[in-house]
């Protein structure tokens, strides 16, 4: 038996879709402003007592081959000894067995190190640099990005791919893409555990008011 529609009741009224919703747009990335370093030291270098027998003569030895009188930073963190033996290693590989050519690896850790507002990182690095070839005109763009004029495609892929990950802690799909122009998978790895390193030891420097060499 059929059933008739009441021709005095009224009409549905149409359901209208639902609204959908827009797809997030990822911010820019704005490198956020470091708070003021330590200006004096939290934790005193320490002695030969505190760093053990091995640690001072390996610290010695440090501030022998980069010609300052004392090495901070590891008469520093040589204090907690099983951290720092841990570390030396992962550090050492990063700085000089990673597969980064050596002018990449500088312009990363310059271009943290002054996000950052680390001076240790920066007085250490900026040596460095130009002996890996990172002349003083190159460091002068490196901390004026993004309003550098004369860095190369390569740097600027290196540079903006520092930024991101310092300002949101991941690196967007095109950013990604990218620096995939350039880098290797082995490179990619590598490039995000280098900012992550320096990040992690600007944040332990500036901290602990770590002075200069």
């Amino acid at each position: 038996m059929s059933t008739q529609p009441d021709p005095d009741r009224p009409a549905p009224s149409p359901v209208a879709p639902s609204p959908v919703a827009p797809s997030p747009v990822a911010p820019s990335p704005v490198a956020p402003s470091p708070s003021p370093a330590v200006t004096s030291p939290r934790v005193p270098s320490g002695g030969r007592r505190d760093l053990g027998l091995l640690g001072w003569l390996f610290c010695k030895a440090t501030a022998r081959s980069w010609g300052v009188p004392e090495f901070h930073l590891f008469t520093t963190l040589a204090q907690h000894r099983r951290l720092f033996w841990s570390w030396i290693p992962f550090s050492g590989v990063l700085l000089y067995l990673g597969r980064l050519p050596k002018q990449d690896a500088e312009v990363i850790i310059l271009r943290v190190g002054h996000l950052r507002g680390c001076a240790y990182e920066l007085q250490q690095h900026r040596r460095l640099a130009l002996r890996r070839g990172v002349d003083d005109h190159t460091q002068a763009e490196v901390f004026a990005w993004p309003n550098a004029e004369k860095v190369s495609d390569r740097q600027r892929a290196l540079l903006t791919g520092v930024d991101e990950l310092i300002a949101t802690r991941m690196l967007s799909e095109p950013n990604w893409r990218l620096l995939s122009e350039y880098l290797d998978r082995r490179q990619l790895i590598e490039f995000v555990t280098l900012v992550g390193q320096y990040d992690a030891l600007a944040m332990t420097l500036n901290t602990l008011g770590v002075p200069l060499d």
